[in-house]
């Protein structure tokens, strides 16, 4: 069995973990801290995971506890795995965080999108970008790997097709994106209370959403020139799961059938992308790991769109970043992973 800690185990993307760690064969969650929670039973905070986690309680963050551990998840807000990871450092054989913390590449990124300079750049080349579907051979040889962002996952499978094949042009592009409220974590926020999502559909982070360096980033990789997208996020009232609708410019004359084929010929031969034929539904991918795409082109207005649908918590968060330890373990990639969503 690997051994394995998950800090910040409390929130909703570490409570993905555990349930995806009880039903892996090879990883045994030896620590699991949550600082708000030290002392509560796992169990207590979610009755779901009582069958495999029984007594066992959340610990506070010691990072001598992490020692000879074979891998350690990292589930923490902006900016406090900067710290954690030089703590960990030597302590333990490798680490998947799931922050945004190490996933930009240019830490001159960090002040203008999240508020403040980065406190360890020097990190920043030893993490790899944990996106399996495009970086997989980086991911199999790294000790280290920053798991993408939720809506930047959705978006970039939906997208990265039609750039790699020169179809589309890197500039221009417009992702317009819906997300359930535990995309917003658990904690109580007035704007993510019931009496104020229930009924309602609403824009947040205009032109300012930190996940729009991290797409522009993964799409400038993808068709080897800057990309530029202008990103508008929208928080839905359901519990789970991102629908991104995508928009970009043809680079020359394309048709609808090209555009859908060139999508399915990418991703074919990936267990954890589906094509669909009509508009991909978030519904569909609840509880997997599974993301629904498709694209097509419109003759009336010579825009290309392109869409994704996942469960922001699984594809988009800890499924995903299991899929890369997978890798990083030298396990078959789809190991523990569950490949079909739960309906109704």
């Amino acid at each position: 069995m690997t051994s394995v800690g998950i800090v910040g185990a409390s929130g909703y993307t570490g409570a993905e973990l555990l349930r995806l760690c009880a039903q892996h064969p090879h990883l045994d969650v030896r620590v699991a801290t949550g600082d708000s929670q030290a002392g509560t039973r796992i169990a207590d905070l979610y009755p779901s995971l009582a069958a495999a986690y029984g007594d066992q309680p959340f610990e506070a963050l010691d990072p001598a506890a992490c020692d000879g551990l074979d891998l350690v998840f990292l589930g923490l807000p902006h900016g406090e795995s900067q710290a954690v990871v030089p703590e960990l450092r030597g302590r333990v054989g490798k680490v998947v965080d799931l922050g945004a913390d190490f996933r930009l590449r240019d830490p001159e990124l960090y002040p203008r999108w999240y508020g403040e300079p980065h406190r360890a750049p020097d990190l920043l080349d030893g993490f790899v970008y944990g996106l399996p579907e495009l970086f997989r051979d980086e991911i199999r040889t790294a000790d280290a790997v920053a798991a993408p962002g939720c809506y930047v996952t959705a978006a970039t499978l939906a997208l990265a097709p039609l750039l790699r094949a020169g179809l589309a042009e890197p500039t221009g592009i417009v992702v317009d994106a819906a997300c359930g409220v535990s995309g917003a974590g658990r904690g109580l926020k007035p704007t993510t209370a019931f009496c104020a999502v229930d009924e309602d559909f609403t824009a947040y982070g205009l032109l300012t959403h930190r996940h729009t360096p991290e797409i522009e980033q993964n799409l400038t990789r993808v068709a080897g020139a800057p990309a530029q997208v202008l990103f508008t996020p929208h928080l839905a009232p359901m519990n789970r799961g991102i629908l991104a609708t995508c928009y970009a410019r043809p680079t020359g004359p394309v048709s609808a059938d090209e555009v859908a084929a060139t999508v399915r010929k990418a991703w074919v031969d990936e267990p954890f992308v589906v094509v669909t034929g009509g508009s991909p539904s978030t519904k569909a991918t609840l509880g997997s790991n599974v993301a629904h795409v498709g694209a097509t082109a419109d003759d009336r207005t010579g825009w290309l769109v392109a869409l994704g649908a996942i469960d922001n918590l699984t594809k988009g968060s800890s499924g995903q970043a299991i899929q890369c330890a997978n890798l990083m373990l030298g396990l078959p990639e789809g190991t523990g992973l569950p490949v079909t969503g739960m309906m109704p």
